[in-house]
């Protein structure tokens, strides 16, 4: 399958929050120019090295895309269309975050072909945003989401979590109620994992970070699902909810374990069954770039097993499960002469269930879905 997806990582941010583990940096406006620099340049080697379909998705993500000043997100978006070509109706997103955007920056984005936002909010409350590090307040969510109506954007994605410190059911039940009364097309909402190297893995280790108790996040994810449902919002991915016609294009290309083209530092792309990684370090990637190298610092042969576990893994993300044609088709065998077993097992556990053409999650097994997804890795 020729790649007809882009993911481009624009690495910098106003500051960091304490669960990130993004490659992320703070740095100032003549750096990103550089950066910018570099990254056309990748564009351009990206672009005649691999073979590709005409781009159906792209997604600048971070970091914080939308720090970027006017003429620098004019600049983004034109490097883009300088070196692919970019179908007609193709689904763009931009990552931003509130308060880092303005009227100005929105309709630059919207002329440059951006069809869809997403805004991390991770919260509205404001004393639990403090905590999480970030520089927003409640309020500045809905200035934020205001100007991004007014410059024309009909699709926007808002970011929830829950399982935070000093974060309660009626907290996160308020949360719930506000972001629906903002009417978003999407809604992504993710339970806290704590990473490694992060100050609140730091914090935890020191038994300084309090989180709910297992059964409280349970009761957050519950009520979450019972909002959305209420609200006109499908489930269609374990961790994403939107109106009719606005599921994400782009971040199902990864739960259908289909290939995609990345570009920018730290970047993962996956084509021609090769997982590869961009250099990490700004600095690094800008002279490896504009020396005229693709800045490819791994590559990983993903053998057909893998492949196989993969596309059970991560389809089983979405709610419309996997179908056994399209694995078959895929893998050119029957998912029973490889998964019989692990699939036997989950539907006698009650975690499974098949019909004529596919296999999905039960509702008992979307909050426990990575028990399933463990089952899978036999390889």
């Amino acid at each position: 399958m020729m790649p007809s997806s882009l993911y481009v990582h624009i690495p910098f941010c106003a500051s960091k929050c304490y669960y990130c583990d993004f490659n992320s940096y703070v740095s100032t406006g003549d750096v990103i120019d550089r950066y910018l620099d570099g990254l056309e340049k990748e564009m351009e080697l990206l672009a005649a090295e691999l073979p590709r379909q005409p781009l159906q998705t792209v997604f600048f993500g971070g970091g914080t895309p939308s720090l970027l000043d006017t003429g620098q997100l004019a600049r983004m978006m034109a490097i883009l269309h300088d070196h692919f070509t970019v179908e007609k109706d193709a689904e763009i997103t931009v990552e931003a975050n509130p308060g880092t955007v303005n009227l100005d920056k929105l309709r630059t984005l919207k002329a440059g072909g951006v069809s869809r936002l997403s805004f991390g909010v991770q919260s509205f409350h404001d004393p639990i945003l403090k905590k999480l590090g970030r520089l927003h307040d409640s309020l500045t969510v809905y200035h934020s989401f205001d100007k991004a109506r007014q410059a024309g954007f009909e699709s926007i994605n808002l970011d929830l979590m829950f399982g935070l410190p000093g974060q309660t059911m009626e907290i996160f039940r308020d949360s719930l109620q506000k972001i629906v009364e903002l009417a978003p097309e999407h809604i992504s909402a993710y339970s806290l994992k704590v990473e490694e190297g992060t100050p609140f893995a730091v914090w935890q280790d020191r038994g300084k970070l309090e989180l709910p108790p297992e059964e409280t996040d349970l009761a957050m994810y519950l009520l979450l699902m019972e909002t959305m449902e209420a609200k006109g919002y499908g489930m269609y991915e374990i961790s994403n909810f939107a109106k009719k016609g606005h599921d994400s294009q782009h971040n199902q290309v990864y739960w259908r374990n289909e290939p995609y083209l990345a570009a920018g530092a730290g970047a993962h792309g996956y084509v021609n069954h090769i997982r590869y990684v961009i250099q990490h370090a700004v600095p690094d990637y800008m002279e490896t770039a504009l020396s005229g190298r693709r800045p490819v610092v791994e590559q990983n042969w993903i053998s057909e097993e893998i492949r196989r576990e993969d596309t059970m893994i991560l389809g089983l993300r979405m709610i419309n499960g996997v179908e056994f044609q399209r694995f078959r088709e895929r893998h050119g065998v029957d998912m029973h002469q490889v998964f019989g077993d692990v699939i036997e097992r989950n539907i006698h556990k009650g975690l499974l269930v098949k019909d004529e053409t596919v296999i999905r999650l039960t509702k008992r097994a979307l909050p426990i879905a990575n028990e399933v997804f463990s089952d899978f890795l036999i390889s």
